[in-house]
C-alpha cells in the first residue's frame, strides 16, 4: 500500500532560504508531507517541546547543512540544528543530509557575503560536518542536486516498512486535514503559493531543461541584472549594468572552451567563474569538470546549455526572416 512519509526539514534559516523552499517543493513533488519549525504556528509550547513533538510524530529526518552553525542551545551548548540532528538519532527515525560542497560555499560567500558562514562557532561546524559526512549524506552545489537527493531518499525509504507513514482507506480524511494545514502553513509561512503554482505550470507543460521552458530560463536570465567590470576584453558592455542572457551569449565561447580557477585566473575568467557561472549551473547550462591530476576545477558549457544557444540562434533566425518578408 502507497503511504506519505512526513519529512522533517532542519537547517540553519537566512542563509538556505532558497534552498529549503526546493527541498521543500521536492518532498511535495514526491507525494511526501514536509515539515519544518518555519512551517508551524506560534503556540504554548517551548520551542524544543515543539520541535521535539514534530520530529517524533515525522517518519524521516532531513538536514541541510550549508555554512552556517546556527543560534546555540544554551542547555547542550549545540546549535539548534545540531541538537535537532542528534534528538532525531536517538528517536530512532531515518536521517540523510545533503551538505554543501566547498567550492559551492565560496561562490555562495562570492554572491551573498561572509553572513552565508560560520563566523562565531566555526570548530563546533567542523565538528558537527564531520559527523554528518560520516552518516548518511551526500553533498550538493545547486537545486538539482537537493531535488536528486531528496527523491532517490525518498524512494528508498518507501520501502521502509518499519514506517507508518499515512495511507488511504479508513483514516483518509485524518490523511486529507493534515495535507491541507500543511499546505496552508507553507503557503502563509514562506509564500511558496506562487512558486508551487510556477511549478505544476512546468510539469503541465514540455520540460526543455530539467522541469523549466526555454521561455522561463530566457526571462530569468533577461532580469537577472549584474554589473560587468570594467575591462575592455567585454566591449559595450565593460562598465555597465548588464543582464545575464546578454552576458552568458557573449562569452559562450569562452564557456564552450571551459574556464578554470586555477592560479592563472585573470580578471575575465574569474568574474565569469565566480559571478556568473553559479546561476548558469542553477540550469544546468554550464557543468563542472574535475581536471585529471588537478586540484582546481572546470566550468565548461553542458549538453543543455549548447542546447539552450542553439533555440536562441533558431529563435533569432526566425525572427529575421519574419522581419524579411514583412
Amino acid at each position: 500500500m502507497y503511504k506519505k512519509l512526513q519529512v522533517f526539514v532542519s537547517s540553519t534559516y537566512t542563509d538556505l532560504v532558497t534552498e529549503r523552499q526546493v527541498a521543500v517543493e521536492a518532498i511535495l513533488n514526491a507525494g511526501h508531507i514536509p515539515a519544518g519549525m518555519e512551517l508551524f504556528k506560534a503556540g504554548d509550547e517551548s520551542q524544543k517541546e515543539t520541535i521535539k513533538r514534530w520530529i517524533d510524530e515525522s517518519d524521516v529526518y532531513m538536514l541541510i547543512l550549508g555554512g552556517r552553525y546556527g543560534a546555540i542551545e544554551d542547555e547542550t551548548g549545540k546549535s539548534y540544528t545540531h541538537w535537532e540532528y542528534d534528538y532525531a538519532g536517538k528517536a530512532g527515525k531515518p536521517r540523510f543530509a545533503v551538505v554543501i560542497e566547498e567550492d559551492a560555499l565560496e561562490a555562495k560567500v562570492q554572491q551573498f557575503g561572509t553572513q552565508v558562514m560560520e563566523k562565531e562557532y566555526p570548530q563546533k561546524y567542523q565538528e558537527f560536518r564531520k559527523e554528518v559526512l560520516s552518516k548518511t549524506s551526500r553533498f550538493f552545489s545547486d537545486e538539482k542536486d537537493i531535488k536528486i537527493a531528496i527523491l532517490e531518499s525518498l524512494k528508498e525509504q518507501e520501502n521502509n516498512k518499519g514506517l507508518k507513514g499515512w495511507v488511504s482507506g479508513e483514516n483518509s480524511g485524518n490523511l486529507e486535514k493534515i495535507l491541507q494545514e500543511n499546505l496552508s502553513l507553507v503557503k502563509e509561512n514562506i509564500k511558496l503559493k506562487e512558486r508551487i503554482k510556477q511549478m505544476e505550470l512546468s510539469i503541465s507543460s514540455k520540460k526543455e531543461f530539467d522541469g523549466f521552458s526555454y521561455e522561463d530560463i530566457e526571462d530569468y536570465l533577461i532580469n537577472k541584472r549584474i554589473i560587468v567590470p570594467l575591462i575592455k576584453d567585454f566591449g559595450n558592455l565593460a562598465g555597465q549594468v548588464s543582464n545575464l542572457f546578454e552576458i552568458f551569449m557573449v562569452t559562450q565561447d569562452l564557456f564552450s572552451i571551459g574556464i578554470d580557477n586555477d592560479d592563472s585566473m585573470n580578471e575575465v575568467s574569474r568574474f565569469l567563474f565566480f559571478n556568473v557561472a553559479p546561476n548558469l549551473l542553477a540550469f544546468n547550462l554550464l557543468e563542472k569538470q574535475k581536471v585529471a591530476g588537478e586540484v582546481y576545477q572546470r566550468i565548461q558549457l553542458s549538453n543543455s546549455g549548447q542546447k539552450f544557444i542553439a533555440m536562441y540562434e533558431m529563435e533569432r533566425h526566425k525572427k529575421s526572416k519574419k522581419i524579411i518578408k514583412e
